[in-house]
This record gives structure tokens, C-alpha cells and sequence, in this order.
């Protein structure tokens, strides 16, 4: 008989942590509209799948599915979230750090500075809603 794989259980909770994080996100900078909430959802079923494939792969699910949402609404509608540090120049995006890791992060490239953990927008000041000259969300 073979051990149960450590992704059942470990695995629907770190989805369901990562949408309800990515959730509290869009709702911080007022952009958690039907259609936005369904891209969330594609992520999660897409990232249930992955995490299937590679169990270990769980902690990592909340950068993952940040950054799903974050490319999906730069297809669709623009730039999100923006970033509230930076107030000259050209409008942009906070990236998410590390890429590929634990503990994701909302931060400005161009200062260098974190601005607040994954799902932690709204304690993090700034508007940040979605770019100018875009669709927008």
C-alpha cells in the first residue's frame, strides 16, 4: 500500500488560503468585481491541478496564483496593483517577490522596497486602484 500523498488536505488549504489573500488584495484597491473574482477562481483551478502534479509545490501557491491574477488583469484591463510608494513617472505594477518561494511579497521594482505581504494591501496606505489609459478594473 502506498502512503497518501501529502497534497490532499495541505494542498486544498493553501488554495483556499491563496484566494482568499489574493481576495482581500483586490478588495483593499476596490477592483474585486464578478469577472475579476473569476479569474482569481481560473488561478486556483489551474494552481489545484499544478499542486496535484507537484505536492511540494503548495507553500508556494499564493505567489503563484498573485501573479496569475496580476497577468490575467494586465491582459484584460491594466496594470493592478499599482504602486503607492512611487509618485512620479509613469504609473506600475508591484511585483510579486520572491517569484518562486514562501512568504510572497507586493513590491516596488523601481524603489526597492516591499510594500506589504501578499493579502495585506489594504494595511499598506497608497490607492494603487488600476492605470490610467487602460480599461481599467
Amino acid at each position: 500500500m502506498t502512503p497518501a500523498a501529502p497534497s490532499g488536505p495541505d494542498a486544498e488549504q493553501a488554495l483556499h488560503t491563496a484566494r482568499a489573500l489574493i481576495l482581500a488584495d483586490l478588495a483593499a484597491r476596490d477592483v474585486a468585481d464578478a469577472e475579476v473574482v473569476s479569474l482569481v477562481e481560473e488561478s486556483v483551478a489551474h494552481r489545484r491541478w499544478w499542486v496535484e502534479q507537484w505536492p511540494e509545490g503548495a507553500a508556494y501557491v499564493t505567489g503563484l496564483v498573485a501573479q496569475d491574477v496580476q497577468d490575467a488583469l494586465l491582459e484584460r484591463h491594466g496594470r493592478w496593483p499599482l504602486c503607492p510608494v512611487c509618485d512620479t513617472g509613469d504609473p506600475h505594477a508591484l511585483g510579486v517577490e520572491p517569484e518562486l518561494g514562501t512568504d510572497p511579497h507586493w513590491v516596488c521594482e523601481q524603489a526597492g522596497v516591499v510594500v506589504a505581504r501578499v493579502g495585506s494591501l489594504g494595511e499598506s496606505g497608497g490607492t494603487g486602484g488600476h492605470a490610467n489609459g487602460n480599461a481599467g478594473v
